[in-house]
């Protein structure tokens, strides 16, 4: 299947606290513009004439749709398209049947996921997976990858799995939970604790010694690049303590996992000084009991945004050994490469092609039955 051949409608929606913004998308891409509703309401019955109202614009500019399949923030049971309790959205409480209630009304498969899931699909899809690959055949390299990690730092941390262009879900739709990995600073505290915008601002109201007042994230990179007057150790600090969890949780879903990893959310913005200290925590050495080191993962590593080490992930680090008893040679790749990189899309535009992507797979896996 081609997602940008095919011509199936699928509607779809960006559900955050402030707005409820509505699209279509065919052929891969978007179909007009896009419809944003406010998304306040204090009463279920208000929100649901508002996503319904949506829905039904979109579908009306698109010409119809064959699906509905959209990110919606969890707690939730996403196969059966149930939303539980959310801070954002309260009129969830107890636990809504969204997927149930919009096929009732539209008359058309709905699918609710994950947005760190839809993200790394849609990354697999059309953006960092495939532009490595691109790469790679560029410089006539026989290597291609076919897994990708994707993770997201934001108001949380999210992630999700890919392999040859389908989601791992789990068996609970519970997979890529990154944020729920130990935190190597506060051992009490989750991953997220410091994966995420609340955390970038503690940290730096602590170094800084201030109560009030608080950069936003934004503000503090800024600071952290010297572009605006501040506490630029306090922010430094900030994104570093960032980059030494997330990359603790990374390379454990590496070790596990073995494929690319690509980065988005609000807070990879500041890829220019997380990354470097992320790379390096991926690549640092442990010590065994015995006094000896080992790299802290069997793969190497590589920042895809420093051209010098784009330009070492992609050469040929193979060699040629010769196959005993024999005057035979076979190639070897002694280095275990994989790389880390930006979101090619933009965070919102591969959770939308993630999207659109997995109601195509899923509609073909009905049609099959």
């Amino acid at each position: 299947m081609n997602i940008f051949k095919d011509n199936r409608i699928v509607l779809s929606l960006d559900a955050g606290g402030t707005n409820l913004v509505f699209s279509a998308m065919q052929y891969g891409k978007l179909i007009g513009k896009e419809i944003s509703i406010p998304a306040a309401v204090n009463i279920l019955d208000d929100f649901l004439v508002k996503i319904t109202e949506g829905f039904n614009l979109v579908k009306k500019m698109a010409g119809g749709a064959h699906a509905i399949s959209f990110a919606f923030p969890g707690p939730a049971d996403y196969p059966n398209g149930i939303i539980g309790d959310l801070e954002n959205l309260p009129v969830f409480k107890g636990g809504v049947a969204l997927g149930a209630f919009l096929e009732a009304k539209f008359k058309i498969p709905v699918f609710i996921n994950n947005d760190g899931d839809l993200f790394t699909l849609g990354e697999a899809l059309g953006g960092f997976l495939p532009f490595i690959n691109s790469e790679l055949q560029k410089e006539a390299s026989n290597k291609r990858y076919e897994n990708l990690i994707g993770v997201t730092f934001g108001t949380g941390f999210g992630g999700g799995l890919v392999r040859k262009n389908k989601l791992i879900g789990g068996d609970n739709s519970a997979a890529g939970e990154i944020n729920r990995m130990g935190n190597p600073l506060y051992p009490e505290a989750s991953a997220e604790e410091s994966v995420s915008i609340r955390a970038i601002k503690r940290v730096y109201a602590r170094e800084a010694k201030i109560t009030n007042n608080i950069p936003n994230p934004y503000e503090i990179f800024l600071i952290a690049t010297g572009e605006k007057n501040g506490n630029k150790q306090a922010a430094i600090i900030s994104f570093k303590e960032l980059a030494i969890v997330a990359a603790n949780a990374i390379a454990n879903t590496i070790s596990l996992f073995d494929g690319l990893v690509v980065i988005g959310g609000g807070l990879s913005g500041a890829h220019s000084i997380i990354l470097p200290t992320l790379v390096h925590e991926l690549n640092r050495r442990m010590a065994t009991l015995d006094g000896k080191s080992i790299q802290r993962m069997e793969v190497f590593a590589y920042n895809s945004h420093n051209p010098e080490c784009l330009k070492d992930f992609l050469s040929n680090s193979s060699i040629e050994i010769t196959i005993p008893t024999t005057d035979k040679k076979i190639n070897y790749e002694a280095i275990k490469k994989i790389a880390v990189g930006i979101s090619k899309l933009g965070t919102s535009g591969a959770v939308a092609l993630g999207a659109y992507a997995f109601a195509l797979q899923q509609l073909d896996e009905i049609n099959k039955d």
